[in-house]
């Protein structure tokens, strides 16, 4: 039997959603979701079909939108596009078993209907375009599909097929991929293959699939290491990872990382209290997945017209921990001793990697167990009330100063407004 694959995406998702809330039609209504409280400079996280018809482009920041234009401008509600998100998963789940399904992103999903077409005694095309329409009719808004004879072939032809034929639906095997597509520029229309990709490959004369097909190997492993053989697989059209493999797939490390880019441009000092913050926040993270981390690793990005590459720095604790009293002072000596102190701050991330279970916790000779355990006590306290009042029902008195943002970042989703 023949494997196939569909990867269906949700037109322009959250201003589809926006429309629809407002009784408009997508297609044809100018609209933007944009946080307004940002600035001209903020970026677009969606426009309707309709601007994307008059040439302007997606993740555009508001000023360049076109002047004469009209629209209007939608701040995200991020609780929103997640409350959508589910039910149109649960249109899925009429057609197919949840281990056939996999939500690749909030407006993204490939689906296995291989075992699915002789049941429903449809084609592949004919069951996609029923599940476009349940979607359509559930919550208004026009879906896209790609299929395929394995999963990149259903993510290229959802990708570069579906949008240039009118029903909005593409469909790929290696022969017709190899035949079409082959000769596709830029390469990075192709899932997986990004700019830095592009770029080192340009640097050999190969700007086509077809050239990386017939590329010699070796020279490949040389520039990409392992990751050349999934690109040599795509080049030719063919996917070794089935729906099984993705249920099953348990990663080897974990990690834990959180980033904000700051509204202004922040000092030296001020900076600190965001690090106080996100140290804090990585910390009740930690403790209520019941993990703890050996290193956390700080970086931090200048404001924008410095030009000036980020500050990198990583902090070894002598133990396993996920304590705020035992974490911050090992990651304030990082950021004393990385960042420049005449510079403005701009963006600040924060990350954990080598997560492990608090089973696994080592004490060396040093620790001081009952302060350990008082301030273990403490952040289980601190994460019952918040998950029963609300993530702003305790904070720190730091929060409450100028220069916070623990509390509007509490109220946001993904970095956006929640709309609650």
């Amino acid at each position: 039997m023949e494997e196939m694959y569909l990867c269906i995406d949700l037109k322009s998702f959250y201003a589809s959603v926006e429309c629809v809330e407002r009784g408009l039609d997508p297609m044809t209504t100018n609209l933007v979701v944009a946080d307004p409280e940002r600035g001209e400079g903020t970026l677009c996280l969606a426009i309707s079909p309709g601007m994307k018809a008059l040439g302007i482009k997606n993740r555009c920041r508001v000023y360049q939108i076109p002047k004469h234009v009209e629209y209007i401008m939608a701040s995200p509600r991020m609780r929103l596009y997640i409350d959508y998100s589910a039910d149109i998963y649960e249109v899925y789940l009429k057609y197919l078993a949840k281990e056939d399904i996999h939500m690749y992103s909030i407006d993204e999903a490939f689906l296995d209907v291989t075992e699915y077409l002789s049941f429903y005694q449809l084609t592949a095309k004919e069951l996609a375009v029923k599940i476009m329409a349940d979607v359509k009719e559930t919550v208004g808004i026009t879906a896209t599909a790609g299929i395929g004879t394995n999963l990149y072939l259903a993510k290229v032809a959802l990708d570069i097929t579906a949008k240039h034929v009118k029903d909005n639906i593409g469909y790929l095997n290696e022969e017709m991929y190899q035949k079409n597509l082959w000769r596709h520029k830029p390469l990075t229309d192709f899932w997986r293959v990004g700019a830095g990709t592009a770029k080192r490959l340009a640097g050999m004369g190969i700007t086509t699939m077809k050239e990386i097909a017939h590329a010699d190997e070796d020279m490949l492993y040389r520039m990409f290491g392992v990751d050349a053989e999934l690109l040599i697989d795509h080049a030719w059209g063919r996917e070794s990872a089935k729906m099984k493999d993705i249920k099953e797939y348990k990663p080897k490390d974990n990690s834990l990382s959180s980033s904000q880019i700051l509204m202004r441009d922040y000092t030296f000092e001020e900076c600190k209290l965001i690090v106080r913050e996100m140290v804090d926040a990585l910390c009740l993270d930690l403790m209520e997945r019941g993990m703890a981390t050996r290193s956390v690793s700080l970086w931090i990005g200048y404001s924008y017209h410095l030009e000036r590459k980020p500050s990198v720095g990583t902090a070894s604790l002598p133990t396993s921990a996920n304590s705020y009293q035992a974490i911050i002072p090992y990651v304030m000596e990082v950021y004393e001793s990385i960042v420049e102190k005449d510079q403005a701050i701009r963006k600040v991330t924060l990350s954990c990697k080598g997560v492990m279970g608090e089973v696994y916790e080592q004490y060396h000779l040093f620790t001081d167990y009952e302060a350990m355990e008082r301030d273990r006590k403490l952040q289980l306290a601190v994460l019952e009330i918040k998950r029963r009042f609300g993530k702003n029902a305790l904070v720190r008195g730091m929060d409450l100063l100028e220069a916070a943002t623990t509390m509007q970042r509490n109220r946001q989703i993904g970095g956006h407004k929640s709309g609650e």
